[in-house]
């Protein structure tokens, strides 16, 4: 079910015996290392979701053996290494960077990425000690080409914070531009490929209906958590989180103008969101904007579809919601079509043509000067 991996290449592995899945933690008694890779979630609150963490914890202090080295993956707030994983470990006498090993090594994922996978993706260590850092230099030197010693597991665990951060406010600022050059009449896309072509000082970030995936949308929000307690206010992040939040509403906006220009309101129009994973061509479809943008104008009182050719199913919290199969020739039932996602198995010619009205919110429209496009970001 995990799109980046190949069925046959698991199955060689695993006939092999070189890998195998187990739900025992007493396996850990067995183990020289392991790598925590959990959920960190936010809480309604955007406060940061541990409790994942906190119950690895808790087999941990059962089943931690001497010479055990600990690598904790999960993207969290500067500090949860020493300040969580460091006292489970030590609570049976043991001592980090004398008899267990404790490292922060932050997962970097790009899921569809065709070019760069978890082999050749240069690798963040930082050690509570230098035992500890030297020994997991020496797991990850097996099987990865390039790895980033740092001073420190808070030095680890703010890299990744910075790199989804710098995205998120990047995203903000490009969100922002595409409103504002609505408003002044100028196409936000030919800005921002005009700006493209400057060979420095710039770097290509694109407009959409909201953030999606487990990090961006996710790992601001522990820093400027933890810079909270510091009594310490992250304004840029907590701007650019306003930013893209809102950015499902403002495409509801858009449908909403593009009904009435057609003698239409949302309540009791049928409307076809096209793609619900966050990015396109994978079926991922944690914090997916879609799926904001789905409840938003199912609110307003219209009979909401979808279709994605990765995702069957989505789950609201007391109901779920199949995919309906997309036929060109009833496209015009719908009284809107939002491109929410433009995976590249869409058509997006023919549904232009057969669509009554279209809300294009990614550009997949680019170059169309159809009279029933609405083009995010462009007069």
């Amino acid at each position: 079910y995990i799109q980046d991996v190949d069925d046959s290449e698991l199955k060689k592995l695993v006939d092999e015996g070189t890998f195998s899945a187990t739900t025992d933690f007493s396996s850990i008694k067995h183990i020289d290392a392991i790598c925590i890779a959990v959920p960190t979630p936010l809480s309604k609150t955007k406060d940061p979701d541990i409790t994942y963490i906190l119950a690895v914890n808790k087999e941990l202090e059962k089943y931690v053996h001497k010479g055990l080295i600990v690598i904790l993956e999960s993207t969290t707030y500067p500090g949860t290494t020493r300040e969580l994983i460091q006292p489970a470990l030590e609570a049976s006498g043991l001592k980090v960077g004398v008899d267990v090993f404790l490292l922060f090594s932050p997962e970097r994922v790009d899921p569809g990425n065709p070019v760069y996978h978890t082999k050749n993706t240069p690798k963040v260590l930082g050690g509570v000690t230098e035992n500890c850092l030297e020994l997991g230099l020496a797991v990850y030197g097996h099987v990865l080409e390039k790895l980033v010693p740092v001073s420190s597991p808070e030095a680890a665990e703010l890299t990744k914070l910075l790199e989804n951060t710098f995205r998120s406010i990047n995203i903000g600022l490009a969100n922002e531009m595409a409103i504002m050059c609505a408003k002044l009449g100028v196409n936000v896309w030919e800005v921002i490929d005009a700006a493209d072509t400057k060979p420095f000082g710039f770097m290509k970030f694109t407009p959409g209906p909201g953030l999606g995936g487990h990090c961006i949308p996710i790992d601001p929000h522990y820093l400027s958590w933890k810079m909270r307690t510091l009594d310490y206010r992250a304004r840029f992040i907590e701007l650019a989180s306003e930013v893209n939040a809102a950015m499902p509403e403002y495409v509801v906006e858009l449908v909403a103008d593009g009904l009435n220009g057609q003698s239409k309101s949302i309540r009791g129009s049928k409307i076809l969101l096209l793609g619900m994973a966050y990015k396109p061509d994978i079926d991922d479809v944690r914090e997916s904007p879609a799926l904001d943008v789905y409840a938003l104008l199912e609110a307003k009182g219209a009979n909401v579809k979808f279709h994605d050719p990765y995702v069957d199913t989505i789950k609201f919290d007391s109901r779920s919601e199949k995919t309906i199969e997309l036929n060109l020739k009833t496209l015009d039932d719908y009284d809107c079509v939002v491109i929410t996602t433009n995976h590249s198995d869409y058509d997006i010619a023919a549904i232009v043509k057969n669509a009554g009205l279209v809300v294009d919110t990614r550009n997949a429209t680019s170059g169309m000067r159809n009279e029933n496009i609405i083009r995010l970001g462009a007069p």
